[in-house]
């Protein structure tokens, strides 16, 4: 599968890592330029490009950068993606540690993922936001294993969910279905399922445990 990563922090780095290991096409790009990631496509495999090339013929599209950055990437990102093509989203809205206050998610009450829909044009996929970024590398585990991790997901097109979930069970976690972007509150941070590291049975109860109130240390 081809698959384009925007943002090359710690977890596009370590998707990009493992993403490669397991075979597949990966392109990785950052708001800095391919030049700053000479060492990890010599480390991967994987083929350092500028933003605007990231999404080129991807079949899925990975955007982990930070919240208030969405709003920066380019006119057009998507136009030569691959018919169907997903988009992953793993950002997090950390206010009053990074982003400041966005007002479509204090005031209009937009869960983060709908917010960077609307920011990026396209339905997106939430997944990876609660997932420590050291796990993809050291904590997959074949499907059966006792203690394989399951991660939420969460997405209102069914196919693109499909695309996704299967790819994080290739990469070595169980899935479980979250709802929908409006219900994507369910696993946004300091919520019961966030950086939760346990099994489907855990992480479905934690997700029904999780409240709609956004934590006072999480708004703006």
């Amino acid at each position: 599968m081809k698959i384009g990563i925007i943002g090359a922090g710690n977890i596009g780095g370590n998707l990009t890592r493992r993403l490669a290991q397991l075979g597949h096409e990966v392109s990785v790009a950052n708001s800095r330029g391919p030049q700053t990631l000479a060492a990890l496509a010599e480390e991967t495999g994987a083929t350092a490009v500028t933003v605007a090339e990231a999404a080129r013929g991807a079949e899925v599209v990975v955007v982990t950068v930070p919240l208030k950055n969405v709003p920066d990437l380019p006119p057009g990102l998507f136009d030569g993606a691959a018919a169907g093509f997903a988009v992953i989203d793993t950002c997090n809205y950390y206010p009053q540690q990074r982003d400041g206050r966005i007002a479509g998610i204090e005031d209009e009450g937009l869960t983060e993922s709908r917010w960077t829909e609307r920011q990026i044009g396209h339905a997106v996929v939430k997944a990876f936001n609660g997932t420590y970024a050291e796990d993809i590398l050291d904590r997959h585990r074949p499907a059966g294993a006792p203690d394989r991790i399951a991660l939420p997901v969460a997405g209102d097109d069914e196919a693109a969910k499909k695309t996704v979930r299967a790819l994080i069970e290739e990469l070595g976690f169980d899935t479980v279905d979250s709802g929908g972007i409006d219900e994507s509150w369910r696993q946004q941070p300091d919520t019961p399922v966030y950086g939760l590291r346990d099994g489907v049975e855990a992480v479905t109860r934690a997700l029904a445990e999780a409240s709609p109130v956004r934590p006072e240390a999480f708004r703006g």
